[in-house]
């Protein structure tokens, strides 16, 4: 398994990673034992970065995964954690909290529930308009300084955020959607990540699914999938995502791959400071992922991919309309 370092001091973990987000109800029903078969799997192949969030089924992710890493060397893998985000019992969200004393707060309940002693990556998932990024950044670098955590992080956030956290305690890097048809992290949020040494971990790479090439437009969504409020995956737009989605399976057919492993090869190629996060929830998606590390792709095939699905070609926002005012950047 390659390897990528997070930024200029940040933590080097396995080219590709792992997230569980997937593992805990946010696409409908998923299955406990296999799950913690593919997190088991994922370590056997050398992925070393698993991201979760505290707020993933309320606490249910990071109890499953203290259950798949159990008897584990704590050394062979790194956790990247995201804190912040509000539920209530209904799982309904309702804002985020980044005061000083909730970030030790938050951070206390993970560190119980992954029966673990330290947080290799801790990020906000999402900026609280309410408190100035660097009273969020600076509890975190108390936490650094007393050894619960290892890097900072950062999650969905604008340049200027970014910047501003930078100053207060040097950033690892900045979890951001990342794929074929969300690219707005290309004007000007990459670039000041490169500027600054700071990483990305991409997730969504495969646009929750939409394309892998196993989606259809008139699939069947379980209860509680959040694909069913997804604007991308509205009808009218997904039939428009999913002729971009054919468009790349005859490309991926000329390079011998899928089309999964050529959209997640495709953002791993945009630079060795990027680490593509795969939501993989069974072993069978997550051996179709791991040859995409083996995809090399030409300047040829970069064009043809480009002229395939040429960025801002996607229709519908990423989130519903509710959430995309908390994203540091659009589409």
């Amino acid at each position: 398994m390659p390897t990528r370092t997070l930024g200029t001091g940040g933590p080097t973990v396995s080219a590709l990673g792992l997230g569980a987000m997937g593992m805990s109800g946010a696409y409908g029903a998923a299955d406990r034992a296999e799950s913690v078969a593919t997190v088991h799997a994922a370590l056997d192949a050398g992925v070393s970065l698993i991201d979760t969030g505290d707020f993933y089924a309320m606490g249910h992710n990071e109890l499953l995964l203290a259950e798949a890493l159990r008897g584990r060397d704590r050394d062979s893998y790194a956790l990247s954690v995201k804190f912040g985000a509000l539920r209530g019992p209904g799982h309904e969200f309702s804002g985020q909290d980044g005061r000083p004393e909730a970030v030790k707060n938050f951070l206390a309940y993970s560190l119980n529930r992954l029966g673990t002693d330290h947080i290799d990556v801790y990020r906000p998932a999402r900026l609280d308009p309410a408190v100035p990024i660097e009273e969020t950044v600076g509890a975190i670098k108390e936490m650094v300084d007393a050894g619960y955590v290892r890097h900072i992080g950062l999650s969905e956030v604008d340049a200027a955020t970014i910047r501003r956290a930078h100053a207060v305690h040097p950033v690892a890097d900045l979890q951001i959607e990342y794929s074929l048809i969300s690219r707005a992290v290309e004007a000007e949020v990459l670039p000041t990540l490169r500027e600054l040494g700071i990483g990305l971990t991409a997730y969504g790479v495969l646009s929750r699914g939409l394309i892998s090439g196993h989606w259809s437009a008139d699939r069947a969504s379980e209860p509680g999938d959040m694909r069913t409020v997804s604007p991308r995956f509205a009808a009218g737009n997904v039939e428009h995502n999913l002729a971009l989605v054919e468009a790349l399976r005859a490309i991926a057919s000329e390079k011998g791959c899928t089309v999964a492993q050529l959209a997640i090869a495709w953002v791993a190629a945009q630079g060795p400071d990027i680490v593509p996060l795969v939501g993989a929830r069974t072993r069978e998606r997550l051996a179709e992922a791991l040859p995409a590390l083996d995809v090399r792709l030409t300047a040829e095939d970069l064009a043809a991919i480009e002229t395939a699905v040429p960025a801002g070609t996607a229709r519908g926002d990423r989130y519903p309309a509710a959430f995309m005012s908390g994203l540091g950047v659009g589409n």
